[in-house]
């Protein structure tokens, strides 16, 4: 089992910059994939980023140029860097673990971190 517990979230204004963090333990060997996911009001939950390893990574195209997923395995730690937030950013994140454990896959969420952007 893998746990997740994400922070950075807040109020920033449009244009503005927030990083967020997801930090993981337990199992965290397991870990395949770390994802970031984004529920807007009202809307159901998108997938924004991942990235497997330490480098393969991959973005939504609504945040492609503006958001970075990075991953700091020594600390069990996974970032995302999210740059010129627009009001359609706002809500929740979420962090989620793709996992392989006897060669069964899991998936493990969050809490999540609440965005809000606005002027």
């Amino acid at each position: 089992q893998v746990h997740l517990v994400e922070s950075g979230g807040g109020l920033v204004q449009p244009g503005g910059s927030l990083r967020l963090s997801c930090l993981t333990s337990g199992l965290t060997f397991s870990i395949k994939t770390m994802q970031w996911y984004h529920q807007g009001p009202g809307k159901e939950r998108e997938l924004v980023a991942s990235i497997t390893g330490i480098d393969d990574t991959n973005y939504a195209d609504s945040v492609k140029g503006r958001f970075t997923i990075s991953r700091d395995i020594a600390n069990d730690m996974v970032y995302l860097q999210m740059n010129s937030l627009k009001p359609e950013d706002a809500g929740n994140y979420y962090c989620r673990a793709l996992t392989v454990v006897a060669g069964k896959e899991n998936a493990q969420w969050g809490q999540g971190t609440q965005v809000t952007v606005s002027s």
